[in-house]
């Protein structure tokens, strides 16, 4: 049942007063969450797919405007583009393997470049390379075959369209046409995913008619608007089903009864660019990237991380063995049944990172920074070592407590100040990042 907590007492409490508490208390319920957003929610988990003709130079997706590079230089690459080794069937294989259940992929990135046949609203498209091949058709058709969920990201900023600059007007019935044609063209999606109204925040983007034009071919998908970096979790439009947070951590929306229900949706990558790069060693690590789909699904939205394909089109190797481990993790934890795909509608509140999720037969408690050892010499400085851990909201009916990982039984207690999980240290070789206890 929902926890009952004044202003006062999240203030005073130790464990409520950690920033992600404040985050966790307000839900919209099952009934209040139309079909489309809970469907979402359940993903959990997607990758991000940054592909186009910046992937030939091997310096990001922004390479064009960043490297100052003459347009008429850059669109020579179109000749260049024959990408032999892109396959749609080995991305949405590596989705499958990884535990993600949906991928979405750059149609249009601000370039102006397509992947699919635009049917000639404009020159510089897919159809005008060597490769000739409509790779978003490639992609949907794929990802259906290995039942990962297909959706599509479309730019709506564009550095190359004079329009763009010159007849917002027209720009804009070029932006809705294009739209039309991968709503139309492709099969239901899970999301269209916009980008860049952030470059002119004060313009009229016309929205309720480009996002009318979506509605009218995918009644049932997720609207998503990227409102960047520096306005992560701001609803821009009643239209909106999933507010953005890029590169940063995932918050609750506190919805008012009767409003619009909305999710979130956090994107993250890497290294500091979204394309491909020939000589960018920083890449982060799989148990970062545990440790934010853990964070951001304690805060009830989805995990979007991104992977650049190569200038050949292939998986690039670096994030293909990240995804890899990463599925590793959640096969640990029960594979499809992993707790980390259950909705999060009434949150378990616990210390620091520590979060849990409700079943209905059981409680998931998600546990962050266990070590063999708290000394930070052997175990790294965020350690907090095993040892008891408080947890406010579980079902006190369940008085069995076991982690997921190795099926060993810990001690549970229940008091008036919260539950109290007695967690056990990794085995020397072990760490699983997060622990996942069962309570049953």
């Amino acid at each position: 049942m929902p926890i009952q907590i004044t202003r006062r007492q999240l203030l005073l409490s130790p464990v409520l007063a950690h920033p992600t508490f404040q985050l966790l208390m307000s839900s919209p319920t099952l009934a209040q969450t139309p079909e489309r957003i809970a469907k979402f929610e359940q993903l959990a988990f997607g990758i991000f797919v940054h592909f186009g003709l910046y992937s030939l130079i091997q310096k990001g997706e922004w390479a064009l405007h960043l490297h100052n590079i003459p347009q008429d230089d850059y669109f020579q690459l179109i000749n260049k583009f024959t990408v032999p080794d892109f396959s749609a069937q080995k991305l949405a294989q590596l989705a499958k393997s990884s535990g993600a259940k949906y991928i979405t992929l750059t149609s249009r990135h601000h370039d102006g470049f397509s992947l699919y046949n635009t049917k000639g609203l404009s020159q510089l498209d897919i159809t005008k390379t060597p490769t000739q091949r409509d790779i978003v058709r490639e992609f949907t058709d794929a990802c259906r075959a290995e039942g990962i969920v297909p959706c599509l990201y479309h730019t709506t900023l564009d550095w190359t369209d004079p329009r763009f600059k010159n007849d917002w007007k027209g720009y804009q019935q070029f932006l809705r046409e294009s739209v039309e044609i991968i709503c139309s063209e492709y099969g239901p999606l899970g999301s269209v995913w916009f980008d860049g109204n952030w470059s002119k925040p004060d313009a009229d983007w016309e929205l309720d008619d480009l996002y009318r034009t979506v509605r009218k071919h995918q009644p049932d998908t997720l609207i998503i608007n990227n409102t960047g970096i520096g306005e992560e979790g701001k609803l821009v439009h009643p239209e909106i089903d999933a507010v953005t947070f890029e590169r940063g951590h995932a918050t609750r929306p506190v919805i008012a009864p009767g409003s619009k229900v909305y999710t979130g949706e956090m994107c993250m990558t890497s290294n500091f660019h979204w394309g491909s790069a020939g000589n960018d060693f920083n890449m982060i690590s799989p148990a970062t990237v545990i440790e934010y789909l853990c964070r951001t699904r304690a805060a009830g939205a989805n995990f979007l991380m991104n992977l650049g394909p190569t200038e050949t089109g292939a998986l690039p190797e670096y994030e293909s063995a990240l995804f890899h481990v990463v599925g590793k993790w959640i096969n640990l934890h029960g594979g499809n049944q992993n707790p980390i795909y259950l909705r999060n509608l009434d949150p378990i509140l616990g210390q620091e990172e520590d979060f849990g999720v409700h079943a209905e037969d059981a409680d998931y408690l998600f546990v962050f920074d266990i070590t063999a050892t708290a000394d930070p010499r052997a175990s790294g400085t965020n350690s907090r070592g095993a040892g008891p851990r408080t947890f406010r909201g579980v079902n006190q009916k369940y008085t069995q407590a076991k982690w997921l990982d190795s099926g060993q039984e810990l001690k549970l207690e229940h008091s008036s100040d919260g539950s109290t999980l007695h967690t056990t240290g990794y085995p020397y070789g072990t760490n699983t990042v997060v622990r996942i206890a069962k309570l049953s």
